[in-house]
């Protein structure tokens, strides 16, 4: 479908000291910055797209050749290991699908989902061979007892287990006071055992459904529970801190395993038993002597909550799946980390061994499943950059710096002209959640979850003020347009003018009654209007920090608000799929803009204030008239877009993923063509970078954007990524085919406007 684009991408993003690179890199006329890649490839064999949701779970069929994966979007896929390829997708559930296992034999795959069923597939042909209904509520998990006979499932507060033969209910498992969260069959089969929310893990009999053992100690719900291989031993992991060891034939405690500073989410024996492995919200895994209970073992590096940990077949390594977005291989044998997986864009909600040890697949919130080599997972030509999520890239007034705020706690300086990191600006403790330039340029502000607010020079990266006074997490902070004051906006529920000379508070806004979202100065900086989950948007005089007016009537939460070009009119974005008009003076509402079929998340005024241009999580940008209250232009935009911004003739939009074309302007009748005065508009979609909507170069999944900013006198497209590159990729215009130079025109006809669906 494009192939040369296609062949171009497979050039630009391959390691330099690859051949194709060396051979064939300079045949590329399009590009004229040099891209930073890798100098070798990395551990990752295949990334396996197909969901359209959070993929959960993954597991490998026993023979390795098959992959199944569970996901949000409702289908359980099946996947070849040898080619990537998706050779089923088994649809039947109607809600979310929490998990997926396959048989001892591997011939079919049980999912359990939250439309109250399991549902049994066969893996030859994809066919759903069994419903096993009777949850009245949502079914959590399943799994195959060894011989492959029965089915347990949890539900509410009871344990179910199906007969596979019939699919037929064959025992009901009572007794627990809460949610049960897992089960697990013992190695022989001839038990169950169960965790719940009640504190407590049972055992039961499942040739008589009757219950053998309750395992009572920790003190908070127990999230998961596993036997040791000769089944004569249970750990359990608790949000009490701690592992618990139990023997299996009395139910007493043999051990507490004590030493986590956070929630235990899983619990795991390593293949001869020896060894009991935690994965831990504080960050660690951490590895316990079976016998003795004793601590063997600490293993840091993770920056954030570690859901699961698995060990490979032979014991030898320990793989761990992190909200940070990465999988990580520790080699047991010193506890120190021998590999990262970096490149999902999202938190990885599991991670599994192959049968033979040496793929690991791992399964992500970025809607893939990722293949790796167990065997090279040092970390091999590692660009210098984020380690954490990009939340945005912001370039400076001058065109000069781009700054990456990321969830790895720091903001980073890059250089325009070279693609090259000149700051790394470090002293937040948690992650940041926005930055901003001041009108000079000299100033960065942070925000961060740390509660406070830092200011950086940008021409040494120094810290030169900490703003402190918010008691809960910064959401973002603005500049006024002198550049003497910044506002702040937090969780708690004030907004809190600073002294931007000084670094000294100056006002502390109060008035709402929840979290506030976004802050505005107006253009000659006397009011502040902000923008809350309380449902109002709140008018404050800065140099008095008194409250003006409260603008009621939204029916959601507000995401953001902004004043017009003359400061008499406010636009507020809501979550209640409406952009609402103001009055600044009297803070009456003056019209509603109805229309998204989806959340808003901002809305800008034209440079004139005629028009209104709001973005929203149906995945479109409108165009409002602002006198007639009427939708003129929709723009699909592939994406979600956080920002949007007019340029200042008022014939495009600068957004969170580039430039869109505007095909609309205000015409008293007449049928004409629009004139247009770009020549080019860079935007990026899901998988390419786009040039007048036109495909230009395509996208591998590490390089997709989370975020990205055009800098258009250098026709540079700068792009962050949920797995912390941030990439500089520099166009010469006078290469492309002429076709990438025509915007393709709209024309109104007759009188009014017609709605432009798409480009």
């Amino acid at each position: 479908m494009a192939p040369l684009q296609v062949y171009y991408s497979g050039l630009l993003f391959t390691p330099r000291s690859s051949l194709l690179r060396v051979g064939y890199s300079k045949n590329i006329p399009w590009v004229t910055m040099e891209l930073k890649v890798a100098d070798v490839w990395s551990s990752l064999i295949q990334t396996l797209e197909g969901h359209a949701d959070s993929v959960i779970s993954v597991v490998f069929s026993p023979d390795g050749k098959l992959v199944a994966s569970a996901s949000y979007d409702t289908t359980v896929r099946l996947w070849d290991t040898s080619t990537g390829k998706q050779c089923g997708v088994l649809e039947g559930h109607t809600d979310w699908v929490y998990s997926a296992v396959f048989s001892p034999d591997g011939k079919l795959v049980a999912s359990a989902s939250k439309d109250k069923t399991v549902r049994l597939w066969d893996t030859s042909t994809g066919k759903q061979s069994g419903v096993l209904e009777g949850h009245t509520d949502c079914a959590y998990s399943a799994v195959f007892s060894p011989d492959g006979k029965l089915v347990a499932s949890v539900h509410n507060e009871t344990v179910i287990l199906w007969d596979i033969s019939t699919g037929k209910q064959c025992r009901v498992l009572e007794g627990h006071t809460d949610l049960v969260n897992s089960t697990v069959f013992s190695p022989n089969g001839n038990l169950v055992a169960s965790t719940s929310f009640d504190i407590t893990v049972r055992l039961w009999d499942t040739s008589t459904g009757k219950q053998c053992g309750v395992l009572e100690g920790h003190t908070d719900g127990v999230n998961s529970a596993v036997f040791s291989p000769d089944g004569k031993l249970v750990a359990s992991a608790s949000d009490d801190k701690t592992v618990r060891l139990w023997d299996a034939s009395t139910g007493k405690q043999c051990g507490v395993l004590e030493g986590h500073t956070d929630f235990v989410n899983s619990a795991v024996f390593s293949p001869n038993g020896k060894l009991v492995a935690s994965a831990s919200d504080d960050k660690t895994v951490r590895l316990w002597d079976a016998s003795t209970g004793k601590q063997c073992g600490i293993l840091e590096g993770h920056t954030r909550q570690i859901d699961s940990a698995v060990f490979s077949p032979d014991g030898k390594l320990l793989a761990s799946a992190s909200k940070d977005n990465t999988i990580r291989l520790w080699d047991i044998s010193t506890g120190k980390q021998c590999g990262v997986f970096e490149g999902h864009t999202r938190q990885v909600n599991s991670a599994v061994f192959s049968p033979h040890g040496k793929l690991v697949a791992s399964a992500s919130d970025d809607n893939t499943l990722r293949l790796w080599d167990a065997s090279a997972g040092k970390r091999c030509g590692v660009l210098e950059g984020h380690t954490g999520h990009v939340n945005s890239v912001l370039v400076s007034p001058d065109g000069k710096l781009v700054a990456s705020p990321s969830a790895d706690q720091t903001v980073r300086l890059w250089d325009t002209s070279t693609g090259k990191q000149c700051g790394v600006l470090k002293g937040h403790t948690d992650r940041v959640t926005s930055a901003v330039f001041s009108p000079n340029g000299k100033l960065v502000a942070s925000a961060s979850f740390d509660k406070t607010v830092r200011l950086w020079d940008t021409s040494t990266g120094k810290q030169c003020g900490v703003l402190e006074g918010h008691t809960d997490r910064v959401q973002s902070a603005v500049f006024s347009p002198n550049g003497k004051l910044l506002a702040s906006v937090s969780w708690d529920k004030t907004v809190r003018l600073w002294d931007t000379s000084t670094g000294k508070q100056s006002g502390v806004l109060k008035g709402h009654t929840d979290c506030i979202y976004s802050a505005v100065f107006s253009l000659d900086g006397k009011l502040v209007a902000s923008a809350s989950h309380d449902r109002t948007v709140r008018l404050w005089n800065t140099p008095t920090g008194k409250q003006c007016e409260v603008l009621e009537g939204h029916t959601g939460e507000v995401k953001s608000a902004v004043f017009s070009p003359n400061g008499k009119l406010v636009a507020s974005a809501s979550f209640d799929k409406t952009v609402r008009l103001w009055d600044a003076s009297t803070g009456k509402q003056c019209g509603v803009l109805e229309g998204h079929t989806g959340w808003v998340n901002s809305a800008v005024f034209s440079p004139d204030g005629k028009f209104v241009a709001s973005a929203s999580w149906d995945n479109t940008v409108r165009l409002w008239d602002t006198t007639k209250k009427t939708t003129i232009e929709i723009i699909e935009t592939h994406h979600l877009i956080e920002i949007v911004k007019f340029s200042n003739d008022g014939m495009h939009l600068h957004t969170s993923h580039g430039v869109l074309q505007l095909k609309s302007s205000l015409h008293s009748s007449g049928n004409r063509e629009l004139p247009h005065t770009l020549t080019h508009s860079l935007y990026v979609t899901d998988q390419w970078i786009t040039c007048n909507m036109k495909n230009l170069l395509w996208l591998p999944a590490d390089y997709r954007p989370t975020c990205s900013a055009l800098n258009n006198t250098a026709n540079l497209l700068v792009i962050g990524s949920g797995c912390g590159r941030v990439i500089f990729i520099s166009f010469d215009f006078t290469a492309l085919p002429a076709a990438y130079l025509q915007p393709s025109v709209a024309v109104i006809a007759g009188k009014g406007f017609l709605e432009l669906v798409g480009c």
